[in-house]
């Protein structure tokens, strides 16, 4: 009974659930054997409470019973398991409620918390691989893999610690053993990670090792710097600009609009300006090769100029910023955008505002064959 009422996760139980759960065939009195089962328990739990006091730990709530509990394990390793993941799994000492594998009311929440778990053995391992310690993880990820099969990521996180250990023919064996697994015992093909995976590996990519470099320096900021800070905002802005200009283009660009996005929920235009224009990284194509996602920049960069205050050095780099997310869309906003950055960047006579700028004037001169930069129209805003 204590387990089924600490999966309700002190939530009222009916006792018509208890006697549904707790017998195959209820007996005749077995809402009375509940009751006696509560009030033993209520003396197990509370054994100083005085005659007709009552009890604070299993309370009688409407139809039935709730228990009150605060110092349960499985509840302390949900909490832990987003915020310190060794000491998490230091509490599971095997399957969750395993005394209950039969009982179809545990079989959801134990569930549950193996998925937890399991999640949380992968992100451990992954912070290993991307922290330099791709060797030491090995081991433990092949076991992973051995004892769930089925779990993409494990095997993901093994081909990644093996090429990261120096080890790239295991690390494509590995792959070609999962890719057999899936498709033998699920009729499956791998997912969309493993192929990419499979084929950085073979090309021996530059982004296995810089994509490890914003998630290492990540971990680093997740130790020394408030999660959510001003100051962390900033400086994961300035992080990705340096990531984009290593060779993580990539990397750079899947985390920049949640950094802006997070910028504007303080309500601060001057902040949300030095987050969305810090990232400056000079453009080389004259289209954007993720559109959704450079609307979203503009966007963000367009509400906040808004209500900037007169920041001009702020709204120089915000602009400049919309010009070059615009660029191929054959907006007039683009050039006019770029004309004005360009304007406010000659004005404040600060060479690294003004490449800033040129680069934006230079993509919006792109507009049709032979155009020159001199000839492109513009209005300032």
């Amino acid at each position: 009974m204590v387990a089924r009422l600490l999966i309700a996760r002190r939530r009222v139980v009916p006792v018509t659930h208890l006697v549904d759960d707790l017998w195959e065939e209820p007996p005749a009195g077995a809402v009375g054997a509940v009751q006696t089962f509560v009030a033993d328990l209520r003396r197990i739990l509370e054994p100083s409470r005085p005659p007709r006091a009552a009890p604070r730990l299993l309370v009688t709530t409407g139809p039935g019973y709730a228990l009150l509990a605060t110092d349960v394990d499985a509840w302390e390793f949900e909490s832990l398991v987003t915020s310190d993941i060794p000491s998490a799994l230091a509490l599971w000492h095997g399957p969750a409620y395993a005394d209950f594998a039969g009982s179809p009311w545990a079989a959801a929440e134990r569930s549950r918390l193996a998925e937890l778990r399991l999640q949380a053995v992968e992100r451990l391992a992954a912070q290993h691989v991307s922290s330099g310690r791709a060797a030491e993880v090995v081991p433990d990820l092949d076991a992973h893999v051995t004892a769930h099969p089925w779990r993409e990521e494990g095997w993901r996180l093994l081909a990644l610690a093996l090429y990261r250990s120096g080890r790239q023919a295991d690390a494509l064996s590995v792959l070609r053993q999962a890719r057999s697994m899936l498709a033998d015992q699920l009729g499956l093909d791998p997912g969309p990670q493993l192929r990419q995976l499979e084929t950085d590996i073979l090309a021996q990519d530059a982004r296995l090792d810089s994509s490890g470099l914003w998630t290492r320096t990540a971990e680093v900021y997740d130790r020394t710097v408030a999660v959510g800070s001003r100051a962390r905002l900033e400086s994961t802005v300035g992080l990705l600009r340096t990531l984009a200009l290593t060779g993580g283009l990539r990397a750079a660009q899947d985390h920049r609009v949640a950094a802006a996005t997070a910028a504007e929920e303080f309500g601060d235009p001057a902040l949300t300006a030095r987050v969305i224009g810090a990232y400056d990284v000079p453009a080389i194509w004259t289209r954007s090769d993720d559109p959704v996602q450079a609307q979203q920049i503009v966007a963000a960069a367009e509400h906040t100029l808004a209500v900037l205050p007169d920041i001009p050095a702020a709204r120089c780099r915000l602009l400049a910023t919309v010009a070059l997310e615009m660029r191929g869309t054959r907006s007039p906003r683009g050039p006019a955008a770029a004309f004005a950055a360009e304007s406010l960047a000659r004005s404040l006579g600060d060479p690294g505002l003004l490449a800033f700028a040129l680069n934006a004037r230079f993509m919006q001169s792109c507009t049709s064959a032979g155009l020159s930069l001199a000839a492109t129209p513009s209005a300032p805003s």
